[in-house]
């Protein structure tokens, strides 16, 4: 995993030792020593020194979040910034050993509660929630830093009722080397939830609040810098089911649980090996990789038979695309737009595409006719070439009714 990154590191050290002893080797040089000792000599290198130091100075940058609010700032403790830039590889290699390494990132696909999440004998709903930075595989030999709820990217999918009240605790492990914390959209109150559930690593914080509207929302972490929490894969989604269940969801055979998501690493796209973060890929809004739950698709994880009908809950984790949803060779019967369920909700009848903003979500349906392996993309169609891509694959009898060569 280390191997491409050490190698790195290694071929800037000889490097530097390189010009060194190629200076050395210049002024053992008799001409060269006569020309040390020349007077004047040094004025120019000092001019040269001075005019490079205050051009680096009048060209300072300052981090990511500089232009954020105050209290948005990025902190960590220890002061470790809230990213993994290349500048900060020797500090990420000592803690290294803290981290899990987790062999799948990525969230199955058919992890959808079959239900709300029934409260304890006092009426409460109690959700728990664990914040951990791990390493896994971006694709095969492309090793990240994750930070995930419970060692997962997305998060577990979470389902409550509305009307619900809901206790949720959410714990830092001890080998973070960031705080985290958890602002759910579902949520009613500041940060929806962030600004109470701050958590060190190591610690426990829990907040009390409850679910006024029906409808399919994001969570993520809102830890400073909150873009680069959430393009380290810390999102997920939460559903809260209408109270009227004249006006929940109808059954149906499959459902499915699909979050797109954004990771910015050092370097050109696949390279091998542990792959820092990128901040100022972060900031021009250019991730090498766009995938859907965590990382690249290795094999089909996504079945159904002929006459199926599906239901798929699809969100965008972010930070800076718009998904433009897709099914390549179904037309949804139905798309709840934004994830926007309940009385007065738009919904929108044979629609081809369906746009997932930013943190947001929405909710498609659609029956399979005909067998086969149906690509899932987002239909900005270069995003497949960076991991935007899943298989949907479908067995039963042909319907040459439908679809068939004619011999």
């Amino acid at each position: 995993m280390f191997t491409y990154l050490i190698l790195e590191i290694i071929s800037v050290l000889i490097g530097v030792v390189a010009i060194i002893l190629f200076a050395i080797h210049l002024i053992k040089k008799p001409a060269i020593y006569k020309a040390v000792k020349q007077k004047g000599f040094y004025l120019p290198i000092i001019i040269f020194i001075s005019a490079t130091f205050i051009g680096f100075i009048a060209n300072k940058t300052y981090a990511p979040n500089f232009a954020m609010p105050p209290f948005l700032h990025s902190h960590a403790p220890g002061g470790l910034p809230a990213s993994i830039p290349f500048s900060k590889i020797f500090e990420f290699l000592i803690n290294e050993g803290k981290f899990e390494k987790v062999s799948d990132i990525s969230t199955p696909p058919n992890s959808v509660p079959s239900e709300a999440q029934k409260p304890d004998t006092d009426g409460i709903v109690r959700i728990s929630l664990t914040a951990q930075e791990v390493i896994s595989e971006i694709g095969p030999g492309i090793y990240f830093n994750y930070w995930t709820y419970n060692k997962q990217v997305p998060g577990p999918m979470l389902r409550v009722n509305e009307g619900d009240t809901i206790e949720l605790s959410l714990t830092n492990h001890s080998s973070s080397l960031h705080d985290h914390n958890i602002d759910l959209h579902a949520v009613t109150g500041p940060g929806g939830g962030a600004t109470l559930t701050n958590v060190e690593p190591g610690q426990t914080k829990t907040f009390r609040w409850k679910a006024l509207n029906p409808g399919l929302y994001v969570y993520h972490c809102a830890m400073p810098n909150v873009s680069t929490h959430n393009s380290h894969g810390q999102f997920g989604l939460i559903i809260v089911d209408p109270k009227d269940t004249a006006l929940a969801l109808s059954k149906v055979d499959k459902e499915f649980y699909i979050m797109q998501g954004e990771l910015y690493t050092v370097g050109q796209l696949g390279k091998q090996g542990l792959v820092p973060f990128d901040s100022n890929a972060l900031l021009s809004g250019d991730p090498n990789y766009v995938v859907f739950n965590g990382r690249i698709e290795s094999t089909p994880r996504i079945t159904a038979k002929v006459g199926d009908t599906i239901r798929m809950y699809v969100g965008n984790g972010g930070v800076n695309l718009i998904s433009s949803f897709h099914v390549i060779g179904e037309i949804f019967d139905k798309v709840y737009p934004n994830g926007a369920i309940g009385e007065g909700s738009a919904i929108e009848k044979n629609t081809q595409t369906a746009l997932v903003l930013p943190g947001g979500s929405s909710i498609v349906e659609f029956t399979v006719d005909v067998p086969g392996k149906y690509l899932l993309v987002d239909h900005a169609l270069a995003r497949m070439n960076k991991g935007a891509w899943a298989v949907l694959e479908v067995t039963g009898d042909e319907n040459k009714e439908i679809f068939g060569a004619i011999n």
